[in-house]
C-alpha cells in the first residue's frame, strides 16, 4: 500500500520552527494498528490520519509514537493547512471557509483564513474547557521539576497548579519567573508516572507577563511518549481558560510564546468567549509544509 505523506510545522509562519506533524490526507483503508505503526516511524510528537466524509467534512485520528490520542491541536493545524494547500479543501481568494472535523472528543469546526487562494491561517475550536480542580499531589509535581513553591506563582500573585482540558487534561503549571521556567531539570520518569497516576496528558508550566499580556510555556507529556512538545493547541487553549476564569486575564485573546527552549519558536493565537459563565476556547496559527512524499507499507 502507498500513501501520500506530509511533514508539516504547525504555529509558525517559517520551515523549522513551531511543532512538526505528520499528516495523512488519505487514511481510508489503513487500520488502526498500521497507523500505530507509521506515527511511530515518523517519530513526530503526533501524526494526523485524515478521512475525507464530505465537502468541507472530516474525520481525524491522532497517533503519538505510543498511542491513538482523542485531540491533537497542533496536528489539526497542520492537516486542515495541508488540506487546504492541497485542494481537498477548494481554496478561495480571500475570506474565511469552516471546515468540519470529527475527533475523538466530538466534532469541531476548523475556519481557514485564505489570502490569494492559498490558507494564511487556521483556528481551530476548542471542546468546553472544564477544570478537574487543583492539584492535590503538589509537592510531587513540583519534584518532578525542581522547583519549589516559592517558584509558583503569576507575577507578585499566588496562583496554583490546576487540571484543565479543552479536549486533553493537562496540568496548568504557573510559573512566577521566565527564568525559572527555562531552567527547569525534568525528571521524565517520575513525571511520567505521575501523569499517569492522574489521569492526565502531561504538564503545560507557563510563565504569563501581565505587562505585555503575553504568556510562554513549555509543555511536557512522557505518558503519551512525548518528553517535550515546540507547540500545543489543547493545552494553550486551557491555558487561557485558566488565566479567565481565575481573575489573571480580562482580554479576550492571549499570544503564547512555545518552543523556546527546543530552538523551534512557536507562536499560539487563543480567543476565549464568555456568555452567562459558559465559555468557549478557539486557538490558532499558521502552517508550513517541509516535506512530502509517499509513504509504502
Amino acid at each position: 500500500m502507498e500513501v501520500n505523506i506530509f511533514q508539516v510545522d504547525a504555529f509558525t509562519k517559517e520551515p523549522f520552527g513551531g511543532n512538526p506533524a505528520g499528516v495523512i490526507t488519505n487514511s481510508k483503508g489503513i487500520s488502526s494498528d498500521q497507523m500505530q505503526k507509521i506515527a511511530n516511524e515518523m517519530n513526530l510528537s503526533e501524526t494526523a490520519f485524515v478521512r475525507q466524509l464530505d465537502d468541507c467534512y472530516f474525520k481525524i485520528r491522532y497517533f503519538t509514537p505510543l498511542c491513538e490520542v482523542d485531540l491533537c491541536g497542533h496536528a489539526t493545524i497542520a492537516a486542515v493547512h495541508t488540506l487546504a494547500n492541497k485542494g481537498y479543501i477548494k481554496p478561495i481568494e480571500k475570506g474565511g471557509k469552516i471546515a468540519n472535523i470529527e475527533t475523538g472528543v466530538g466534532p469541531l469546526r476548523v475556519e481557514i483564513q485564505f489570502e490569494n487562494y492559498s490558507p494564511v491561517n487556521i483556528i481551530m475550536e476548542q471542546d468546553t474547557p472544564r477544570s478537574r480542580g487543583a492539584v492535590d499531589e503538589l509537592n510531587e509535581l513540583l519534584e518532578c521539576f525542581g522547583l519549589k513553591t516559592d517558584d509558583l506563582g503569576i507575577g507578585e500573585k499566588e496562583a496554583l497548579p490546576e487540571i484543565i482540558s479543552t479536549g486533553l487534561p493537562d496540568i496548568m503549571l504557573p510559573i512566577a519567573r521566565k527564568k525559572s521556567l527555562m531552567d527547569m531539570k525534568v525528571d521524565f520518569c517520575r513525571l511520567k508516572e505521575l501523569s499517569s497516576r492522574l489521569g492526565v496528558t502531561g504538564v503545560h508550566a507557563f510563565y504569563y507577563d501581565d505587562e505585555q499580556k503575553t504568556a510562554y510555556a513549555r509543555n511536557f507529556g512522557p505518558a503519551v511518549g512525548i518528553d517535550e512538545e515546540a507547540a500545543t493547541g489543547t493545552a494553550n487553549g486551557a491555558l487561557i481558560y485558566y488565566l479567565r476564569k481565575n481573575g489573571f486575564l480580562s482580554a479576550d485573546s492571549l499570544v503564547v510564546n512555545q518552543g523556546e527552549s527546543l530552538n523551534r519558536p512557536s507562536t499560539i493565537n487563543c480567543y476565549i468567549k464568555e456568555k452567562d459563565g459558559h465559555y468557549s476556547v478557539k486557538v490558532g496559527g499558521s502552517a508550513v509544509i517541509v516535506l512530502e512524499g509517499i509513504i509504502k507499507f
